[in-house]
């Protein structure tokens, strides 16, 4: 198979892949037993709900339906928020939130993998040792408390009782970089510590496995450093299921961050969802979910696209097969 068609072949699996997520978000509005005309306008008149059915595809059947949603959706249209008031266009909302997210997500990856690493490395060189013993202790014991909680520590500690950085609230990076900063530690703080723990421990697992292969032993015998054997030759093949967990992660982290989020008042897309729960905006809530979901099938394919140059072998192997 050459390099195209796989490529191709595996766009078109995360296209089904998103049809799939979506088309199964839209079964489930249809199968809540109450008219979603009803819930969207509690107080409104039935003509204005015959309006609202018709507008939104609801008398179209689930079919229809989705492919009348999944029409607008790809023009740009993710539908609209409804309230005693008016109307909210879920897309403004979506413009807010999403910047907030990807960038409190990306800071956790980053920070995370920075950590993770080279305590990976070290408690794989050093397995079975003190400092292997300590490290896996201690993340170990950092990964057993929920991420909430350690978020609450810090507002306690960190934001109250030392003043050290505000508790609420987000700055925009033109507010200033220190001021954007300020606001994003105690959050990425908070859901970076699990993952630490997480990547280390896979890292270490895997590094562990390389380190007993034959390359090895060569290189070794060769007289090349240690630190030249860890990261050239064997960080390399062993930071694929790394890479692999970080991509998968992303999905965990925007249902982290609905906790987070609330908790420190960033008002991401976690909150978005949240907020489209508890007021029963379900199409509002459709839309989210598509959003999250495409982004989170982006995030894989950047995976697959790098790991073959981290590890050509990998590429190689999957173009061939």
């Amino acid at each position: 198979m050459s390099r195209i068609s796989f490529w191709l072949q595996r766009v078109a699996q995360l296209l089904i892949v998103l049809l799939l997520v979506t088309f199964g978000v839209s079964l489930l509005l249809r199968l809540i037993p109450v008219d979603l005309a009803t819930i969207l306008l509690p107080v409104g008149t039935e003509e204005e709900r015959d309006i609202l059915r018709n507008e939104l595809g609801f008398d179209k059947g689930p079919i229809g339906y989705y492919l009348q949603w999944l029409g607008n959706f790809v023009q740009g249209d993710f539908g609209k928020i409804y309230f005693s008031g008016g109307t909210e266009e879920v897309s403004d909302h979506l413009k807010v939130a999403m910047p907030r997210s990807l960038l409190l997500m990306v800071y956790t990856q980053i920070l995370s993998l920075a950590i993770a690493i080279p305590l990976g490395v070290l408690s794989a060189y050093r397995a079975g040792r003190r400092a292997d013993k300590i490290i896996s202790n201690t993340l170990f014991t950092l990964s057993s408390i929920p991420n909430f909680a350690i978020a609450l520590l810090l507002v306690i500690f960190v934001g109250v009782k030392f003043a050290w950085l505000p508790t609420l609230g987000y700055a925009p990076i033109s507010d200033g970089v220190w001021e954007h900063f300020k606001h994003m530690i105690m959050p990425v703080i908070s859901l970076s510590l699990g993952l630490i723990a997480t990547y280390t421990r896979l890292l270490r697992a895997d590094m562990i496995a390389a380190l007993r292969e034959d390359y090895v032993t060569m290189a070794a015998s060769k007289g090349l450093s240690d630190s030249r054997i860890l990261w050239r030759h064997v960080f390399r093949p062993s930071s694929m299921t790394l890479l692999t967990s970080a991509a998968l992660s992303m999905g965990g982290l925007i249902g982290g961050a609905i906790v987070i989020e609330s908790i420190f008042a960033t008002y991401g897309i976690g909150f978005e969802v949240f907020a489209a729960i508890a007021g029963r905006q379900y199409v509002a809530l459709q839309s989210t979910v598509a959003v999250i979901a495409l982004f989170y099938v982006f995030f894989n394919l950047v995976v697959d696209v790098s790991s073959g140059f981290v590890d050509p072998r990998t590429r190689d192997r999957r173009v061939n097969a």
